[in-house]
């Protein structure tokens, strides 16, 4: 089965080797915190984090050199919220994962519509580049990205990154798991085998 080759490639020679000249990209919704049927997390109120998921970006502190938050919010072009409104929301977000011991180092977003054929939005690479641009130590050969879309995972493979698919069925193509906390207890594993 291709997917157990996959798993077997990524659990034996790719997982290994995080350290903390590797960084983590990261989507937001469907991988940090639930995502909205046919809506947008337009205030605190509505951003609800998944399982463990804050937790998982605890450890994951300790294991990457750099963690950033790539997501596309068109919620703000198509006007039904504003960047003030997305700025509080990651402002939370920022200071949840300070409370719970972990870091950010940077939150991305772009706010255009699927349509505006933007550079910035994935699948497109524009985030990345703009992360490149502020820490220019980031090798993305040396990059896991983690996204709950085909479009995440597109982002990722267009810049050699290894990619995380987060979803409730495996997807033959893709390295799959159903949440961040699995990820966090796989890499615990390999990284710190003996806790």
């Amino acid at each position: 089965m291709k997917e157990n080759f996959n798993q077997a490639q990524y659990e034996t020679t790719i997982f290994p080797k995080i350290d903390k000249t590797w960084t983590l990209f990261l989507d937001r919704d469907g991988v940090i915190n639930k995502k909205l049927d046919n809506d947008y997390v337009k205030s605190i109120e509505e951003l609800e984090f998944l399982p463990n998921a804050i937790e998982a970006i605890t450890n994951f502190s300790k294991y990457f050199g750099r963690i950033i938050i790539v997501t596309n919010q068109q919620g703000i072009d198509k006007g039904l919220m504003t960047e003030e409104d997305l700025t509080q929301v990651h402002n939370h977000l920022f200071e949840t994962v300070q409370r719970n011991d972990g870091k950010l180092d940077a939150i991305y977003h772009a706010p255009q519509l699927a349509t505006a054929g933007s550079t910035m939005r994935k699948p497109e690479i524009g985030m990345a580049l703009k992360a490149k641009g502020k820490f220019p130590e980031i090798d993305f050969k040396k990059s896991v990205m983690i996204g709950d879309s085909i479009s995440d995972m597109e982002f990722g493979q267009r810049l050699k990154m290894t990619c995380i698919y987060i979803h409730k069925e495996n997807n033959p193509t893709h390295y799959t798991l159903p949440s961040l906390d699995a990820f966090n207890k796989i890499l615990s594993n390999i990284l710190n085998p003996t806790s």
